[in-house]
């Protein structure tokens, strides 16, 4: 029989409660879980101690433990909103996207007051997920409808109207979030993009002059800038892609799922086209490795798996991945000099991107390679004209695939095969890009 407080222990109890919370909030979690210990010990079945305790499991990282906390803490008190709510945040991250579902409209069904905006927007996120731009349209409403303040739901709205083509709607929409919460760089940097797409870069220009002074050492706006300036310094700065990559980096599979991402099967695809069926017997670096999405796809063919980042929080997503032998933090040209006749295939998805000129970086692809090495990356692709590469406003580059068959042939590769993709989808639109792939030639 589940135990209950007296009523003259209910101060206490609720007292405790919000020290526990504080604890945890305050970083302090050995001294909040002995708390807890203590609360449940007096009340074996308090469901707002089982929650709680579910909380700290998961900042512990023990999530199964957590979610499983949690759905006593609901089975004992279904009418808890908020624990539903963080009950489907944990699913999202186990990848258990429907019962997360579920989770956010028990959320949504127990709520007072404005209390279901929160588990909305988780709903609306989710449908951005699946690509029911429609559904995360009428559900980000929603949201609005009950808390008008939610940044969050503003965004998702936003993007929803973004992805069905409705630019000016969508400019509207992510102004109110970029107002709501100035500093939240993606929910800024989207409302400019946006204007860009409509080609008032008069306007887009002044946003961000006026984003640079407030935050005069930011170099994502900085490099954002310079993009819409059509001023095109020779690669992003590594202050742009570690700021960046970091602020993404919890986020970044599940975005990328919502743009029908592609780019590390492409690469996978062409590495069999190149080696033929995995062997695991080559030594392989991830070149730009991210939150290591291409790990589980190259993995058979390596004898040996490197994988190089300039983002700590990329890295650490690919570490809880696996898949690797060794991570390194550095910056990629500068590595792969370090790494003379290392490795037998150098991969790259989608970090090419953030490069200009291609000189630099696969000549020391090539140095980092053993005789007869192969390379293997993905580029996005310029619609023509006479430039080699182009800064787009979105901060990453074009390149002509005449640029990139040049650069490779100066680095000594042949073989070389450039074929289009589409590695993935933005603002509703497809994203055209190559495919390239060249073997050293002999020396």
């Amino acid at each position: 029989m589940t135990k209950t407080l007296a009523s003259a222990d209910t101060a206490a109890h609720a007292a405790a409660l919000v020290q526990a919370a504080d604890l945890m909030k305050a970083g302090n979690l050995d001294a909040a879980g002995e708390l807890l210990a203590r609360i449940l010990e007096a009340a074996p079945g308090d469901p707002d101690a089982l929650h709680y305790q579910g909380l700290l499991r998961h900042a512990q990282g023990r999530d199964a433990e957590s979610i499983a906390l949690i759905g006593r803490s609901l089975t004992l008190q279904p009418a808890q909103s908020g624990a539903w709510n963080n009950l489907g945040n944990l699913l999202v991250e186990a990848g258990r996207v429907d019962d997360a579902m579920r989770a956010y409209e028990n959320s949504v069904s127990f709520a007072k007051d404005d209390e279901g905006a929160d588990a909305l927007s988780n709903i609306a996120a989710l449908e951005r997920g699946k690509g029911h731009w429609q559904a995360a349209e009428r559900v980000s409403r929603r949201a609005i409808e009950l808390r008008p303040t939610s940044s969050e739901a503003w965004y998702n709205l936003s993007i929803a109207l973004m992805e069905q083509g409705r630019i000016e709607e969508s400019v509207i929409a992510n102004s109110r979030a970029v107002l709501l919460q100035p500093r939240n760089l993606s929910a800024r940097s989207k409302v400019i993009r946006a204007l860009e797409l409509l080609r008032e870069n008069e306007q887009a220009i002044g946003m961000y002059r006026e984003w640079l002074a407030e935050d005069p050492g930011n170099p994502v706006v900085a490099h954002l800038l310079a993009a819409c300036e059509g001023r095109a310094p020779a690669r992003a700065s590594d202050g742009y892609v570690e700021t960046l990559f970091d602020s993404y980096a919890g986020s970044f599979d599940a975005s990328l799922e919502k743009l029908h991402y592609r780019a590390p099967e492409l690469v996978a695809r062409a590495v069999q086209e190149m080696y033929g069926a995995p062997a695991a017997n080559l030594a392989v670096v991830d070149a730009g490795c991210g939150t290591g999405l291409c790990a589980p796809l190259l993995r058979p063919w390596a004898a040996h798996m490197a994988g190089c980042d300039l983002s700590v929080g990329m890295l650490q997503r690919a570490e809880q991945r696996g898949g690797y032998d060794v991570l390194h933090k550095a910056e990629l040209t500068h590595y792969l000099d370090t790494q003379p006749g290392r490795f037998d295939l150098v991969a790259s998805a989608d970090t090419l991107c953030y490069f200009g000129d291609l000189r630099e970086v696969l000549a020391a692809a090539a140095r980092a390679l053993r005789p007869q090495g192969g390379v293997v990356f993905t580029v996005e692709a310029m619609d023509g004209g006479p430039d080699d590469f182009k800064l787009e406003g979105s901060g990453r580059y074009r390149h002509a695939a005449a640029h990139v068959e040049a650069r490779l042939a100066a680095a000594g590769f042949g073989a070389v095969r450039i074929e289009p993709i589409v590695p993935r989808r933005e603002a509703g639109r497809n994203v055209q890009g190559w495919l390239a792939s060249a073997r050293l030639s002999a020396r």
